[in-house]
């Protein structure tokens, strides 16, 4: 199986026209949130990926709700938050927004560490974790050196060890991969990422 996966293309065209132009090679789309900016332009940012035609599995980032995502979903998009999906023998469970809580303000789509362990203790297996906010230490440093990740995040993928974990929201380290166990973790960005899974 070959995935296309990205995070935070926050309204960008060029972006979004290099991953639809890509999506005619993969026969999974994985989008890991942040699909507009600060709740505006969501139904904008479908328009820019309404002609992928490969199926999609997408987690809201802190830019957009889980309700409004999922209103705007198109109709080859599945929208995982505290829930799982199988595609063909792949398992991939999904957790959106902004963990630990931003300070970014009232529009910002957030969890606590405790909401989101909550929210990830349902999942027992998983081939591929779809989150929006890095694991504590890894790929979630910003520009001023912080690490800004989550704890519940980590210690989900410690538990779980699916093979990978996608995230993004800290756009310095956009790029950032390393490992957590067996678990491949990748801060996707807003670019063509393919990765090969077993069909």
């Amino acid at each position: 199986m070959k995935i296309l996966a990205f995070s935070d293309l926050h309204l960008a065209r060029t972006r979004a026209a290099d991953l639809v132009a890509a999506s005619a090679e993969a026969d999974l789309v994985i989008g890991a949130g942040d699909f507009c900016n600060m709740r505006q332009g969501l139904d904008e940012a479908m328009d820019l990926l309404r002609t992928i035609t490969a199926p999609m599995v997408v987690v809201p980032g802190n830019a957009e709700s889980a309700p409004d995502l999922r209103a705007a979903a198109l109709p080859n998009m599945t929208v995982l938050h505290g829930s799982g999906t199988k595609i063909g023998n792949l398992r991939l469970f999904g957790l959106g927004y902004g963990v630990p809580v931003t300070p970014f303000g009232a529009w910002s789509c957030d969890l606590s560490e405790a909401q989101a362990s909550a929210m990830l203790a349902p999942c027992t297996t998983a081939g591929i974790l779809i989150l929006h906010s890095p694991p504590k230490g890894l790929a979630d440093v910003t520009s001023t050196g912080q690490s800004v990740g989550s704890t519940a995040i980590r210690a989900a993928i410690e538990r779980i060890q699916p093979r990978l974990a996608f995230c993004g929201h800290i756009h310095d380290s956009w790029g950032v991969t390393g490992q957590i166990g067996t678990t491949r973790v990748v801060n996707l960005g807003p670019t063509v990422n393919w990765f090969e899974f077993p069909a």
